[in-house]
């Protein structure tokens, strides 16, 4: 790994503030990245104090007066480098990402591939930011729609995702014409700086402005400072329900703008006219991949009763069969949690669920022994429930799969949206009236819904996010390039005359 971290230059310690091209000083305090792979430090980071914020925020604004002169296609071809940049560079952060965060290696290069997606989604993108003309009711007179950069845009990404969610929001960000502050989770800070390394060359090779991409580093204040911020004009963040709120308050006070993608109890409905070959691996990827710690995670599984048993026989032999190690070993299906609280919670809500009446198909538990001194894996487990127990209703950030069953299709899509959270959803059925009502506005109320692929891997041209307690926010695909922009509605008038609204008139 000191390879690996060399050649992405992390330092034993390292500056953690940023404006682009330069590191700044800083007396913040120290935060230490350890790896939940084996437990053991990584390496230290300066976290950002008052005044090296103050000269990021400050850069940042001077920057956007520049950048946003910059023709979209232009910024485009800068970010179109970025995507080369981070190919070149594919392995070495993809093996970083595993390590700091924990997922698999397979995961780890996946999301890496993300970021390189992005980027040429967002190539495309800087030639394709249309508005709208319109007729006007006045003679001679022409109307249309355009979108403006809005600024400074605050980017605060979790620990799961440490570098494929910023760039869905950054890639867009930046051809749109803004420019960005990132706070990445303070249990990931080095892939952050990684990251950071990798596209200051891109910035300095072409002369951009310093300011563009800035980096900040630190924990809860440091992001309740940014969301306070008047200085920011949208700030994106990702995360817990409770942050979200949190945010979102902060935000809306100064009647700034807010993307929120909060938290996922997602669900999967096993149809009798379900094809159980290609539900069983959506189901057990979607539950047990990153360990159960993505946002779209599959969580519950509501099986018709006349296939219940059956689907649970299958599932119960799939997770006998799982690997769970090192998640640098490709042969492992399963990592480690990201940290100890992450298995804290873990251990509480399995006996929540067991007090609450739940019955286990599959046992959980933390893994001792060679291997797993970090004490950080766990072994993915299954709970059937009778009804929504309480635990059901709230996200565990860990690979718990509850199972309900359902009589009738009505039943079945009740029961997926009877959770606080609308993020993803899946059903899997080989019935076209059942896909068809799934998708229906009497069906899921999530913001993505599929049909015979699991609630996990979403892809980069769709708008990905959710409603309710999700947060209602759009990033990465589709028009979810909006959200960074500004609408303005122009008019003009080439005629001889003003015709005034409404048919007024001035003897002038």
């Amino acid at each position: 790994m000191k390879e690996i971290l060399a050649q992405l230059g992390i330092k034993d310690h390292n500056n953690g503030t940023s404006t682009g091209n330069e590191w700044l000083p800083s007396n913040g305090g120290v935060l230490e990245s350890f790896s939940p792979v084996n437990g053991q430090p990584i390496a230290t980071v300066q976290t950002t104090d008052a005044a090296a914020y103050a000269q990021v925020v400050a850069t940042a604004q001077q920057a956007f007066l520049q950048w946003r002169t910059i023709p979209a296609p232009k910024r485009g071809e800068i970010v179109r480098q970025m995507g080369d940049a981070l190919r070149t560079h594919k392995t070495a952060l993809g093996k970083l990402v595993s390590y700091e965060m924990g997922k698999s290696l397979q995961e780890g290069y996946g999301e890496v591939q993300e970021m390189i997606d992005i980027c040429d989604f967002a190539v495309g993108l800087s030639r394709q930011l249309y508005g709208l003309t319109m007729h006007s009711e006045r003679p001679l007179h022409r109307m249309y729609e355009q979108w403006h950069p809005l600024g400074v845009v605050g980017i605060i990404s979790a620990f799961n995702f440490p570098v494929a969610v910023w760039s869905w929001n950054s890639a867009l960000a930046w051809v749109c014409g803004n420019v960005c502050i990132w706070k990445p989770s303070e249990k990931t800070p080095l892939c952050a700086i990684a990251v950071q390394n990798i596209i200051s060359e891109v910035f300095k090779n072409n002369h951009v402005p310093e300011g563009v991409c800035c980096l900040v580093q630190g924990g809860r204040e440091l992001g309740e400072q940014l969301a306070a911020d008047e200085r920011v004009a949208l700030v994106s963040a990702t995360g817990s329900t409770r942050m979200g709120k949190a945010v979102a308050q902060s935000v809306a006070a100064r009647l700034g703008r807010s993307l929120l993608e909060l938290g996922g109890n997602n669900a999967i409905i096993i149809s009798e006219h379900a094809d159980l070959g290609i539900a069983l691996p959506g189901c057990v990827f979607g539950a047990v991949g990153t360990a159960g710690q993505r946002c779209t995670t599959t969580r519950r599984l509501i099986i018709h009763e006349s296939v219940y048993e059956a689907f649970k026989a299958k599932l119960v032999k799939a997770y006998g069969q799982l690997r769970i190690g090192d998640p640098l070993n490709e042969h492992n299906h399963v990592g480690p949690l990201i940290d100890k609280d992450a298995v804290q919670n873990y251990l509480t809500a399995i006996d929540q669920c067991k007090q609450q009446g739940g019955r286990f198909a599959v046992e959980g538990g933390v893994l001792e022994g060679a291997g797993y001194e970090s004490g950080c894996y766990v072994k993915p487990c299954i709970a059937e429930v009778d009804s929504q127990l309480p635990v059901v209703q709230h996200e565990t950030f860990a690979p718990i799969l509850y199972l309900l069953k359902y009589k009738t299709i009505d039943e079945a899509i009740n029961l997926q949206n009877s959770v606080p959270q609308g993020l993803s959803s899946s059903i899997m059925t080989l019935n076209l009236r059942e896909a068809e009502q799934f998708l229906s506005y009497a069906g899921s109320d999530c913001g993505i819904a599929n049909v015979n692929i699991g609630t996990s891997g979403a892809e980069i041209g769709g708008a990905f996010g959710g409603e309710k307690e999700t947060g209602g926010g759009r990033e990465s695909g589709s028009e979810a390039w909006k959200a960074y922009m500004r609408r303005q509605t122009n008019t003009i008038n080439y005629s001889t005359q003003l015709p005034l609204a409404q048919g007024i008139k001035f003897d002038l």
